[in-house]
């Protein structure tokens, strides 16, 4: 007895550090919309890149501008890269929040719907044992069986699908804020009101969009390389040539000024279809709550059946998911008007 108990020792210490490693292997990271955000705009790659990029270009900008020999296409062509550096570090941001916000409330959707399926499968399977029993009773038909089976089967379909997606999409998001282990996601907040009008985002649309720059940029440099073509010692085609590449970067300007514009439309009647939408979902919602408390005092009353009650509350469910999906689709809508205008309208760029 002495000799088992002496090794009994070892062996609990290993099966102790065996649970121990197993309990890491599996620990859950738990995350909010905030906390997520937040961790991709401090160490994610593109917004890393993007900043060295500026520091380059300040770098370089002093450099031209201390050089006495600098010719002035070189200090206009360091003032364009310190600008665009600066401008691409403000879109690089707005673009790592809609790309956040857009993985994360999908997996966040997609745990929901693993709910709201599993729970609609088991009132499934009640209504399939109720169709049988009313068929065995005379009072359903084969048929009846046939199509409580029938959803059962599609809603099981469902809830595998949804089950499969949950894990992978989990996974996505994780990869973007270079996380590994098990994801853990929080309800995400309420968005915020969209509380800027139309016009007031389109003031000064481009100077914060990196395309339009870019245009604005070449008529620039264009317009530069005619004034200093036009004089008495420079080829009359080098400036002829000169003028058309002016005018063609003209064009060009104009066209990134209308796109701009027309995506900075889309994405506010966008943002202002998705606000009405949450409100429309939260009064279902509603309206389902409601329905399920009398529905479970009827219960209570007699003059209604338990099975009544769980379908209720399926209905309660499936309300509540659209209810989120609704103020999800806020969140990224803000998040892609966010990148349409240039500034951040979702709260999350700190």
């Amino acid at each position: 007895m002495k000799s088992s108990r002496t090794l009994s020792c070892p062996l609990l210490s290993t099966l102790l550090l065996s649970l121990a490693l197993g309990g890491a292997a599996s620990a859950q990271i738990v995350l909010d919309l905030s906390s997520a955000v937040a961790r991709a705009l401090s160490s994610g790659p593109d917004l890393s890149t993007a900043k060295a990029n500026l520091q380059k270009a300040q770098a370089n900008a002093a450099s031209v501008a201390a050089d006495p020999t600098s010719l002035v296409t070189t200090k206009l062509s360091a003032r364009q890269g310190l600008a665009s550096a600066l401008l691409s570090v403000q879109a690089t941001r707005l673009s790592v929040v809609n790309t956040v916000v857009s993985g994360y409330v999908s997996a966040y959707e997609t745990a929901l719907k693993v709910e709201l399926n599993a729970a609609q499968v088991t009132l499934d399977t009640r209504q399939l044992q109720i169709a049988q029993a009313r068929a065995k009773a005379g009072t359903a038909t084969a048929l009846d069986v046939t199509k409580a089976q029938n959803a059962l089967n599609s809603n099981a379909q469902e809830l595998a699908d949804a089950r499969a997606q949950q894990p992978i999409l989990e996974a996505g998001l994780a990869k973007t804020l270079a996380l590994s282990g098990d994801l853990k996601l929080a309800a995400p907040p309420r968005a915020p009101a969209l509380s800027q009008s139309l016009a007031a985002l389109q003031g000064g649309l481009e100077t914060r969009l990196s395309s339009v720059q870019q245009a604005a940029q070449a008529v620039e440099s264009a317009q530069q390389e005619v004034d200093v073509s036009n004089n008495d010692y420079t080829p009359a085609r080098t400036l002829q040539d000169a003028r058309t590449a002016l005018d063609n970067a003209q064009r060009t300007l104009q066209d990134a000024q209308k796109s701009a514009q027309n995506a900075l439309k889309d994405a506010y009647r966008s943002a202002q279809n998705a606000a009405q939408q949450v409100g429309i979902s939260q009064a279902a919602l509603s309206a389902n709550q409601t329905t399920l408390a009398q529905t479970q005092a009827r219960l209570k009353a007699g003059t209604a059946a338990a099975v009544d009650v769980q379908s209720a509350g399926v209905n309660v469910q499936q309300a509540q998911l659209t209810l989120s999906q609704a103020q999800d689709s806020l969140w990224k809508a803000l998040a892609a008007l966010s990148v349409a205008s240039g500034q951040d309208l979702t709260g999350l760029v700190k």
